[in-house]
């Protein structure tokens, strides 16, 4: 059935409840790569709570929206392709909170039967107790089985360039084998990260580490190279996945800095495939 660009449109949840602990966010921290030597007192403050609570590593909002998509948006979602995510960060996350969350399409654009439709779909988190506002997600989904439906034409936000010289900065970060699997705990459960089987059949030799957590990655790197991990700094973080990374994976983020824009560029280093590219992290001025 072809997708209705009105009903589409209409897709608005408001207000949905949703709580995270102090415990959440350490988990997410370990499952992008906080912690991994105890004894860093750098990166201890992100897994134990040292300081009365742990700090918050900021793509932890990715995992702050329970299910990113409005429901019943009569896709195809067995082709659907999560390719961009962006977020921008009002005021540094606490460690724990009550949140009332929105989501929208703000648009989807037809891009023809062989390429599918382009939807531009925002989320935002706000404080249960306050109304304060805390963070925008946006993201970018290619519904590859939904061109054609007749909708208006139109691209999706500009991707972020990076600049034309040799990077500034160099990070690698090795990924753990069983990193997926650790992932998954924060929401995801799509079994492509999990199981063997699922991943053999969409052509996968083995389980692939979710998008979200190389995002996560990336940031864990912008913030020890650069920010030396004050987590207060980061306000925006933006990037277009190119391709997955295997659990294993040593991942290489390439970063260039102008004033308080970080461009960045992760790579599976022992393959040579870019893995996120269009990278772009906005320091507080």
């Amino acid at each position: 059935m072809a997708l209705n660009y009105d009903e589409v449109m209409s897709k608005i949840v408001t207000d949905i409840p949703f709580s995270y602990s102090d415990a959440d966010t350490m988990l997410y921290a370990l499952c992008v790569g906080m912690g991994r030597d105890p004894l860093d007192r750098k990166e201890l403050p992100f897994v134990y709570e040292m300081e009365g609570q742990p700090r918050t590593v900021p793509t932890l909002a990715t995992v702050l929206v329970p299910d990113m998509f409005p429901p019943d948006l009569g896709w195809d979602y067995s082709q659907v392709l999560h390719s961009e995510q962006r977020m921008q960060l009002y005021r540094p996350l606490p460690a724990a909170a009550d949140l009332l969350i929105n989501k929208r399409v703000v648009d989807v654009f037809d891009r023809g039967p062989t390429r599918g439709a382009l939807f531009l779909i925002e989320a935002e988190g706000r404080l249960a107790s306050d109304d304060t506002v805390l963070f925008t997600l946006g993201c970018t989904i290619v519904a590859r089985g939904d061109g054609g439906f007749g909708g208006p034409s139109g691209k999706g936000p500009a991707p972020h360039r990076a600049p034309r010289r040799e990077a500034d900065l160099s990070c690698d970060l090795r990924t753990r084998r069983d990193q997926a699997l650790l992932y998954r705990l924060t929401g995801d459960r799509n079994p492509l990260h999990a199981d063997p089987k699922a991943a053999a059949a969409v052509g996968f030799e083995r389980p692939i580490l979710h998008g979200l957590c190389t995002f996560g990655v990336a940031c864990k790197a912008v913030l020890q190279t650069i920010c030396d991990y004050d987590h207060t700094l980061i306000e925006g973080f933006d990037a277009r996945f190119s391709a997955p990374v295997i659990p294993g994976d040593t991942i290489t983020t390439d970063m260039w800095q102008d004033g308080n824009i970080i461009s960045f560029t992760c790579t599976a280093k022992e393959r040579g495939e870019i893995v996120l590219r269009n990278g772009k992290c906005t320091l507080r001025a």
